[in-house]
């Protein structure tokens, strides 16, 4: 009898071991393979959306996006909405049953379904309590008063307004023309959603590509911060002189290279000072710089500030790897220096910004950031804290450095020289009275038969013992309403200074 149940208890055991060792498969080694098979695709959706998914909300908690009930609907229980959703698409991207997620609704996807494991004590509760499952709730860095100003300062122009907070990396406001509507993306039946998928992806203009971080254009004289902070890293000051032609008889070939429009540095002197130079955005003067730098000190320092290393012509999507932000972006792209070996005429025109140095208004406002920020560059924050359903912090994102590209030093000389600009330069469009604003301009060719891009960099306040508080980055394409007559200081500076007064005027500031 004790030999029976000896027996019994082990074929028990054993049975339980086989159901343990098949509910640890199931539910640990294969669950990824069963959640992604398409047979359970359906299903899984529909599970999603018996969940409240969490809001997303601006910093002074407007909410951005949040879930509602479904009107008509018995298989969805729930559905995605955002009440502003062209303006902040960028950031919050979309939730669709048809085409996944994007932006902020892919990279927080574990606290707002609530599946995250901070928010497993919450769903806890609501399971012994019998409550639906809610996620939580993404708090992000931007403002809604500077993203309408921004986005009212850029009116029915072609192009992108980003600010960031210097001492942190957080982006206040990221807007570009045109925009897409996420909530055709995320709700309707799925042949409207489709319908709206078509459409945008047919549409030239690209709007569910950024102009403010996904796409990439030439920066023009805006890249002169990089190539100063080189100089000046490399033994250049701000008083010393650098020959000064009309036109630069550029080496190894037959062509030239001149000041914008044909103009003359500093009225016709046979040399001219890197401030000076600076301060008239010069062609010539800089493009002599980058030349006696040589290719390696110059990629060196793009690459401090975070530019990607390519090898033109190709041109491929480059996602920085030790970025960690919640908002993927495209970073700048400068070429290898093995690409200027025996060319030095593509390494004049890269220490001006052109050739194959192409970046976009979020990396550049970050660069302009580093500048304020005395040399040390943040990565960027959309995401400040995440919230539980009941309100409580549970995690909090802190700012995260990226480099010191230049030092302490080198960024007070290139602030001093981006005063010069606004104060005196091609930058005095930026001006706002009773503030010290540091800013750089760039116009950027466009291809053949194309109007110049207009660009500004800047950041305020910007006096000697300030603590700049905002740095802004623009781009108008095509010259604006101003076409083959724009300039970065005409066009662009106006809409910078209208963002940093907005901001420095209003609390929080």
């Amino acid at each position: 009898m004790d030999r029976q149940i000896r027996r019994l208890g082990i074929a028990l055991t054993l049975l339980f071991g086989v159901l343990f060792v098949q509910m640890a498969y199931v539910q640990v080694i294969a669950a990824d393979r069963i959640k992604n098979d398409p047979a359970n695709a359906s299903r899984q959706i529909i599970a999603e959306y018996k969940v409240e998914r969490g809001a997303i909300l601006s910093q002074d908690k407007r909410v951005l996006a949040e879930s509602v009930k479904a009107r008509g609907r018995t298989d969805y229980l729930y559905e995605r909405t955002y009440p502003n959703g062209p303006l902040y698409a960028a950031i919050t991207g979309f939730y669709s049953r048809v085409y996944g997620r994007t932006a902020l609704e892919s990279s927080m996807n574990q606290y707002l379904s609530g599946d995250a494991p901070e928010l497993a004590v919450s769903n806890f509760s609501d399971l012994v309590l019998g409550k639906p499952r809610k996620g939580g709730t993404v708090v992000t860095s931007i403002r809604t008063d500077l993203q309408e100003t921004a986005e009212r300062a850029l009116g029915s122009l072609p192009g992108a307004v980003v600010a960031v907070r210097p001492g942190s990396g957080d982006v206040m406001a990221l807007v570009a023309n045109p925009t897409y509507d996420p909530n055709l993306l995320s709700q309707g039946t799925a042949d409207e959603m489709k319908k709206a998928w078509t459409a945008y992806n047919a549409d030239p203009e690209k709007p569910m590509l950024s102009r403010a971080k996904d796409e990439l254009y030439l920066p023009g004289s805006t890249f002169k911060i990089i190539t100063t902070s080189a100089a000046f890293q490399h033994g250049y000051q701000p008083e010393t002189t650098v020959k000064n032609p009309r036109v630069l008889d550029l080496p190894l070939t037959s062509g030239t290279l001149e000041n914008f429009g044909g103009e003359v540095c500093n009225g016709g002197s046979a040399t001219v000072t890197v401030a000076e130079a600076f301060k008239e955005s010069c062609n010539v003067p800089f493009a002599e710089i980058g030349l006696d730098l040589g290719a390696k000190k110059l990629s060196d320092q793009a690459r401090a500030f975070g530019f990607c290393p390519t090898d033109p012509p190709e041109e491929t999507a480059c996602i920085d790897p030790t970025l960690t932000t919640e908002v993927p972006f495209q970073v700048g792209h400068f070429p290898v220096p093995a690409y200027f070996v025996d060319n030095d005429p593509l390494l004049a025109f890269s220490a001006i910004g052109l050739d194959n140095v192409i970046t976009n208004p979020l990396h550049m406002a970050l660069v302009g950031a580093a500048i304020a920020n005395g040399g040390t560059m943040w990565e960027p924050r959309f995401v400040s804290e995440i919230r539980d359903p009941q309100g409580q912090v549970i995690r909090t994102f802190d700012p995260r450095k990226y480099s010191q590209p230049v030092s302490p030093n080198t960024a007070d000389q290139v602030r001093q020289l981006m005063v010069d600009v606004v104060e005196g330069g091609t930058g005095y469009s930026a001006q706002i009275p009773g503030v010290t604003v540091a800013g750089k301009t760039g116009t950027a060719t466009n291809g053949p038969g194309r109007a110049p891009n207009a660009w500004f960099i800047a950041f305020a306040p910007a006096g000697p013992n300030d603590v700049p508080r905002i740095a802004v980055a623009v781009i108008v394409l095509d010259g604006g309403d101003l076409g083959n007559e724009a300039t970065g200081g005409r066009v662009a500076a106006p809409i910078a200074a209208e963002v940093i007064s907005a901001f420095l005027r209003g609390s929080g500031g």
